[in-house]
């Protein structure tokens, strides 16, 4: 652009906006937590598809296929989570940082997928009944609430602050449950032999599935497609920019996630009296991160010269 303004100020001197109050880019190391959980989620996975074809309890083998889907997706968190800790480079400038809203895509897609495949297969079991040993499909599916348990613990520390882990975290927890309806199913088994009960409890499990996948599913898109995230509300910042004294306008404001833990934002503002100093830079960056999670400033300083910038227009990008 031919603009006489500054366009080299940016408010990104991690020193100031992040030193005062111990902001930490760096993501909590939770790579021990995934290990285990996956672990036991494989191990989960092997025991309940071997009882559940000895049983004939598609519930428990929908249960298996769930867990499988997840222990996928703990696997695809585990690698993001590792890769968002890879330093940058002179071709991925941000590093690998979004990888884990890929992931928290892919784990979400991944699971409905399962989901179809469950229906289809409690649907054909409507119409082609088996005997279903119920004591097994209990013994295992409480097995199942037991790993579940422990593994959602593991990563119940990362849940609140990032999408990534909350994303396992939640199917964890989805798990456990689902097996308690497994166990409930058995219980009616083992009392009235009614093996309707076996594909009925799938349906149910896919139900519990696609509810808890579906914002995740959302959330994980939305990202992906550089929305603001969610709990940052756009007008809120504008107006705070807005409401800065030495702040003539504000235009071409863009606010995405970097991660699923650190958000980003590029703004140019134009002044009243000149270039404010670094001192405003530095200030304005630590306020961003403090009260609106923008861990990444980007500010460009107009000096409002009378020529139009052009992308002050709010339809330009």
């Amino acid at each position: 652009m031919t603009h006489a303004h500054d366009h080299h100020d940016h408010a990104h001197d991690h020193d100031h906006a992040h030193g005062a109050h111990g902001h930490l880019h760096a993501p909590t190391d939770f790579g021990r937590a995934f290990a285990v959980a996956t672990a036991l989620n494989l191990v989960l996975v092997v025991v309940q598809v071997g009882y559940g074809i000895a049983a004939h309890s598609v519930a428990l083998l929908a249960d298996a296929g769930h867990n499988f889907g997840d222990a996928i997706g703990l696997v695809l968190a585990w690698a993001a989570h590792v890769l968002g800790r890879v330093k940058v480079t002179d071709r991925f400038t941000y590093g690998f940082r979004s990888a884990s809203i890929l992931s928290a895509l892919t784990n979400a897609i991944l699971l409905l997928v399962a989901t179809g495949a469950i229906v289809l297969e409690a649907v054909q079991r409507f119409s082609e009944p088996a005997p279903v040993a119920g004591t097994t499909v209990m013994i295992v599916a409480a097995i199942g609430i037991l790993i579940n348990g422990v593994s959602a613990w593991l990563l119940i520390a990362g849940r609140e602050g990032d999408l990534n882990i909350r994303g396992a975290f939640l199917h964890l927890v989805a798990d456990a449950g689902v097996s308690v309806g497994v166990v409930a199913a058995g219980a009616v088994i083992v009392f009235t032999g009614w093996t309707w009960v076996d594909p009925t409890a799938s349906l149910l499990i896919a139900v519990v599935i696609v509810w808890g996948t579906w914002n995740l599913l959302r959330e994980s898109f939305q990202l992906s497609m550089d929305a603001v995230p969610s709990g940052i509300a756009l007008a809120d910042i504008r107006k705070h920019l807005e409401s800065l004294p030495e702040v003539a306008r504000v235009h071409d404001l863009h606010i995405w996630a970097m991660s699923t833990t650190e958000n980003a934002l590029t703004v140019h503002l134009i002044m009243r009296n000149g270039h404010p100093g670094d001192a405003f830079l530095a200030r304005l960056g630590h306020d961003l991160d403090r009260r609106f999670k923008i861990h990444h400033p980007t500010i460009q300083i107009e000096i409002g010269d009378g020529e139009v910038c052009l992308l002050e227009p709010g339809d330009r990008v």
